[in-house]
């Protein structure tokens, strides 16, 4: 019976890795949280009612969504005055896991919400937004994000394929140079305009041109088939996304991940030091701590 769950976990693990065009390597992908979570995915995307490819068209199958489409205007003041007051910005010390990972070339963020109620920043300083996003409960998580000239999001890939990714540009270059890429297929944000996309594609983004970049950022909850696979993904979201949440100032919620992270982060630095001293042993204690796990389950 272990035989079986191991090599089910290792198709699963090797379909996540295969799907795309665009790979990371062997030694990474090995360690990505897509690969743990690998199981979850392929249950995700079997079941998955929208199209399992890059991009997806919102209008074709979320039409709840055409009001943030239709008020981008409203948004987009708001967002602009939050860039104003300076709140549009990088997480503060150690309390965003995902910022402090790929997000750090520039990029910032205002959470609106977090598979949760609004964060009360975002509620006293953007009523109007977290308003309309409390009337689209396909709206799972809500962000600002700001891309500077000369920002940068590295490729990666989410953990969690029970979501997808709206892209609703608001102060944009309108301007090629400023791009995202998923799975080597190119979008370039304009004004008033919007994608979605598959974040469990590899994907990055740069901005080249000479322009600065504000979105409104929001995960949708992906339409699953079967009432039981549908349970699945709103348990693992609740229990385990929702554990992401970051603080915009203080007196919002921080997640149980983000709390522990700071501790993470420290042992992290010096992991880094380590393979700044020696390569060898940095990637042998790595890939036997790999090892180590891949026992541990075993012998449960």
């Amino acid at each position: 019976m272990k035989w079986i769950f191991v090599l089910l976990f290792l198709a699963c693990a090797a379909y996540v890795h295969l799907r795309g065009r665009v790979r990371h390597g062997f030694g990474r992908q090995l360690l990505d949280h897509s690969t743990f979570m690998a199981p979850v995915n392929v249950l995700m995307y079997l079941c998955s009612r929208v199209p399992t490819k890059p991009f997806i068209v919102p209008e074709q199958h979320f039409p709840e969504l055409e009001p943030l489409r239709q008020r981008w205007r409203d948004i987009r003041e708001e967002a602009l005055h939050l860039r104003e007051l300076q709140q549009i910005k990088a997480a503060d010390g150690y309390s965003d896991v995902g910022f402090n990972s790929f997000f750090r070339r520039g990029w910032k963020r205002f959470y609106l919400k977090w598979y949760d109620e609004a964060h009360p920043s975002a509620a006293e300083l953007c009523p109007r937004t977290t308003a309309l996003l409390r009337e689209i409960p396909g709206v799972k998580a809500a962000m600002f994000a700001e891309l500077p000239p000369g920002g940068e999001l590295r490729p990666h890939r989410d953990p969690f394929a029970g979501s997808l990714r709206l892209h609703l540009g608001l102060d944009t270059p309108n301007d090629d140079a400023c791009f995202i890429d998923v799975d080597s297929q190119r979008y370039s944000w304009r004004d008033g305009e919007w994608t979605m996309f598959d974040e469990t594609y590899i994907h990055w983004a740069r901005n080249d041109s000479a322009g600065n970049r504000i979105i409104l950022f929001c995960d949708i909850e992906r339409p699953l088939r079967f009432a039981w696979a549908r349970g699945l993904n709103r348990f693992v979201a609740r229990h385990f996304i929702a554990a992401g949440a970051s603080p915009n100032r203080e007196g919002d919620r921080t997640g149980g991940i983000n709390r522990a992270f700071k501790y993470f982060y420290a042992v992290r630095l010096r992991a880094k030091a380590l393979r700044e001293r020696n390569k060898r042993l940095y990637y042998a204690l790595k890939y036997l701590l790999v090892l180590g796990m891949v026992g541990f389950i075993w012998w449960l």
